[in-house]
């Protein structure tokens, strides 16, 4: 099997080829109409004439089928592209997917993680008010104590409140990633449509 640049070089040498047969017939009905007319023959004058209507007809014909070749040519070379920026396309749609997934994993995780931390620091705060309370009714001696769970039960709150304010944080950027990349898939989508 020859190798594309070599039926390149030989598709352009049979095209060369074919212009210049073209022209050398165009020369050849030119001396043979100014031949005519040097001789000033009657006869010879029409049938130069008929000869340089055939032969500007053959090469017309020629340069025809050139030009023909040409853009049949071009079109494969442009079916050909179009063919490699379809393969691209997909390839980057799929490059697109796995990306999407991974940032829906890594979304999954944080959300995950924040409502575990959510959940702990909602038993934390339930255990240290149960703690503050059983201190309140032990003993007033121990108000000292009381205090300090109050304190920590009030710390436990504002991390609680940082947190879920984390978590809602963690959810609208999710969603608004979402919607990028649906915005994003939805315009490739349009492009290569």
């Amino acid at each position: 099997m020859t190798s594309p640049a070599a039926t390149s070089v030989t598709r352009r040498r049979q095209r060369s080829t074919r212009l210049t047969v073209a022209v050398a017939l165009l020369v050849v009905a030119a001396l043979l109409v100014v031949g005519a007319i040097v001789a000033h023959t009657v006869l010879l004058l029409i049938a130069a004439a008929i000869g340089a209507v055939v032969l500007g007809a053959g090469a017309t014909r020629i340069t025809q089928t050139e030009l023909q070749d040409a853009r049949r040519e071009a079109n494969r070379d442009r079916a050909a592209q179009a063919k490699a920026y379809v393969a691209l396309t997909q390839e980057r749609i799929a490059e697109n997917r796995k990306h999407e997934a991974h940032l829906a994993e890594q979304a999954e995780k944080e959300r995950n993680a924040s409502a575990q931390t959510v959940a702990e620091l909602e038993s934390a705060l339930t255990a240290a008010h149960q703690r503050a309370a059983e201190a309140l009714k032990s003993r007033a001696s121990e108000t000292q104590r009381a205090t300090e769970a109050l304190a920590r039960v009030a710390e436990l709150e504002r991390d609680l409140d940082v947190a879920r304010a984390e978590l809602e944080a963690a959810k609208v950027a999710l969603k608004k990633a979402t919607d990028e990349l649906e915005a994003q898939t939805a315009w490739r989508r349009s492009q290569t449509a």
